[in-house]
Order: structure tokens, then sequence, then C-alpha cells
């Protein structure tokens, strides 16, 4: 069993802001870390990676420094499990089918973006947005991600922080 955590949109620094001391207890024992863009700052990637191997991608807010370190996209195997990942998926309306177009036998899509928190598992296809740890913004509550993969087979689960 592989267990990834997954956050996005933390846009740090911002005032006094940090990254929630919950994402650090929830990620301890994990095998990687997704990020999906909006870090804002190289220092949240260190952070993160200090937990975990972190893997991540170029947000629309991020600077010079991540851009030199990030791609645009990530496609990841994690125990056999294709995982695509990028910061904005465009709008609710057919998200599924552009994924599915953008990353081709991929099992589960990670993107951001717009902070609120998305796990929309079709059996085909797992759409996983881990809404945001640090700034909620409409979803008024923030969220990450926990993605489990057991013999092959994904599930997600969002968690309140």
């Amino acid at each position: 069993m592989a267990k990834i955590g997954v956050i996005s949109d933390t846009h740090l620094p911002r005032g006094t802001r940090k990254i929630p001391a919950a994402v650090f207890a929830l990620f301890a024992d994990a095998d990687l870390i997704l990020h999906a863009g909006d870090f804002v700052r190289a220092e949240v990637l260190y952070e993160l990676g200090a937990i975990a191997p972190i893997r991540g991608v170029m947000g629309n807010c991020d600077g010079p420094d991540l851009a030199r370190q990030l791609p645009l996209t990530e496609s990841i195997e994690v125990e056999g499990v294709l995982i695509g990942m990028l910061h904005d998926s465009g709008d609710r309306d057919r998200r599924r089918k552009r994924m599915a177009l953008a990353f081709p036998g991929h099992r589960v899509v990670v993107f951001g973006h717009s902070h609120m928190p998305v796990v929309d598992d079709d059996g085909e296809l797992l759409l996983l947005n881990p809404g945001s740890a640090c700034d909620p913004r409409r979803a008024k509550v923030p969220t990450v991600a926990v993605l489990e993969i057991t013999a092959g087979r994904p599930t997600a689960r969002l968690v309140e922080l």
C-alpha cells in the first residue's frame, strides 16, 4: 500500500499564514506528497519535502524560482497506478473528458487552482482536487487529501483541517 499526501494552493508566505501543523502530522507517514501548484515560494516545496519525497507542478501564482524546478504537468506511476497532475483543469463542464484526453491511460488526475475540493471517481478516472490547506476561499474550510493505493486500486478522501 502507498499513502500519498495531496495538497494544493498553499499561497505562502502571506502574512502570518503557514502550513497547518495538522498537515505535517497527517503526512508524517506518507510515501509521497503531491502539490498541485500555487506554492508561491520555493520554501513551501522544501518544507513539505522534509516530510516525504515531493512532486509538484507549476501554478499560475508561482514565481521564477519555482519555474526553474517544476513542470506544468506531471505523470507519476505509483504501485502500477498512473497519476497525472496539473494546476488548472478548467471549469467543471466536461472536466472528466478533458482530463482523460490530457492524461490518456491514467487512473488518477490531481489538480488545484479553484481551491474547491473534489473527489470524483467513476471507476475509470479519479479526479482529485485537495482544495487549499492555507487559503480555502469559497470552500470556507481548509482541506488536503489522502490518496491511498492498495493492490493497484486508488482511493481518496478529503481531510478538513
